[in-house]
């Protein structure tokens, strides 16, 4: 629910107030939190729980997400406790192909894994050191709006004893993931026509917990075993022991509304080696799910002084499921906005600054992720996935090609001539 601003609701903090709220300390909020201060604004960021936590998560970052971290300044070097991987190892239809990442003027050329349970820490500690206020174990409830129905804050219950508390900000930044509670209470709700995917995952001690490549297996059947999934299973080694082992289904099977993911999961480990540990004896923690929201099934991205980043407003990648690279990117987009916008004056100049970012994320993921949305439809027959499967695997200058597609890794500059067709093609898609 929506709470109207008032002279009355004071929080009795001395600092109730901030030139930007930003709701949600995972990849997006945090990096919005931190090129905000980095431009010497006030910004209060808010986060329902404590670090560390957990989130659910495959913990595997690829280049595009390693630009992201390096742009906050942040040391990814294996002395920091970063695991290195030199690309992607893909397992499919009898066969095992190696790819490494693509050296590139634009990316690094290496990904990373990390635990989310300390990742998202590290992030929020790079946003505090550059400024930001962060303060945890507050849950926002809701927006406050001023007498025209703008944003002009958040409420919030805070501390353990979930104190009613109001935060007043000129601008609010939505960070809070898939549930996107602001959005849903200023009337965003969620495109049905855009794709969505289920993630599970859960660590086991493994012997396989260190590996130069991340693992992505395409092989994964239906309960009957008749039917190709539109997804696949991962295994990241963690570098501590343990490895990330989970899976990503999208909702276009017409399997998908009925299965078991954590059966699922577990069919899958059941054909796995012996000998790698993916059994019962060997978990280090239950099984966790989340929903995936992709290509930009929240809409729109501003209004009314509310800018959505992130999950919030479902910037998942629909090609790979990656999450955490569109989130940083997308909360250092609004952050530009935000910035250009708080330098005018309240009034129409300043929405006409605001009312940029929507466009500036179309134009920058619209045409690649309406190409996303139809690569899902079309891996959602499973006669297509298992074609792809069969007779894709077998050519690896084509899986470079689709390795570059699918982890929207390009030079748009200049460049081979497949980041010349990947461009052309995001650029002939309408936007999404």
């Amino acid at each position: 629910m929506s709470t109207v601003e008032t002279p009355a609701a004071e929080s009795g903090l001395l600092d109730a107030a901030a030139d930007v709220i930003v709701v949600g300390a995972g990849p997006g909020g945090s990096a919005a939190a931190y090129h905000l201060a980095q431009a010497g604004l006030d910004v209060l960021l808010l986060e329902k729980t404590e670090f560390p936590r957990e989130k659910v998560c495959g913990d595997g970052l690829t280049p595009r997400a390693v630009r992201s971290l390096i742009r906050m300044g942040i040391d990814t070097t294996p002395e920091n406790g970063w695991i290195r991987n030199k690309g992607l190892r893909v397992i499919g239809g009898g066969l095992r192909l190696e790819l490494p990442w693509p050296e590139l003027a634009s990316f690094p050329d290496y990904g990373l894994v990390r635990p989310r349970r300390d990742f998202d820490d590290i992030l929020a500690q790079a946003a505090v050191k550059a400024g930001a206020r962060l303060q945890t174990l507050t849950n926002v409830t809701g927006p406050v709006l001023d007498t025209a129905g703008r944003v002009a804050g958040v409420t919030a219950t805070v501390g353990p004893e979930k104190r009613p508390t109001t935060y007043r900000a000129p601008l609010v930044i939505s960070a809070d993931g898939v549930s996107g509670r602001l959005g849903l209470a200023l009337g965003l709700r969620r495109r049905e026509d855009r794709p969505m995917g289920v993630a599970v995952r859960r660590y086991y001690t493994s012997p396989r917990h260190e590996d130069d490549y991340l693992e992505s297996w395409l092989e994964l059947w239906d309960e009957e075993r008749q039917n190709l999934l539109p997804g696949y299973g991962w295994i990241f080694g963690v570098g501590d022991g343990r490895s990330n082992v989970g899976l990503g289904v999208l909702n276009t099977s017409k399997s998908f509304q009925d299965a078991n993911y954590r059966q699922l999961l577990t069919r899958w480990l059941d054909g796995l080696p012996g000998e790698w540990g993916y059994v019962e004896e060997n978990a280090t923690g239950p099984t966790r799910g989340a929903a995936l929201p992709m290509g930009f099934n929240r809409t729109p991205h501003y209004t009314r002084g509310l800018l959505l980043v992130g999950d919030s407003g479902g910037m998942v990648n629909p090609f790979n499921g990656e999450g955490i690279a569109y989130a940083m990117e997308s909360g250092e987009l609004a952050a530009e906005v935000a910035v250009q916008a708080l330098a005018r004056p309240a009034g129409p100049g300043r929405e006409r600054a605001l009312h940029a970012y929507p466009q500036v994320l179309k134009e920058t993921y619209g045409g690649y992720y309406r190409l996303g949305g139809v690569f899902v439809k079309m891996i959602g027959n499973p006669h297509v996935m298992k074609a792809a499967t069969r007779h894709g695997l077998p050519h690896p200058l084509l899986m470079k090609f689709v390795l570059k597609l699918l982890a929207n890794l390009t030079d748009p500059r200049g460049g081979d001539s497949m980041d010349r067709v990947i461009t052309a093609l995001t650029k002939l898609a309408p936007a999404a």
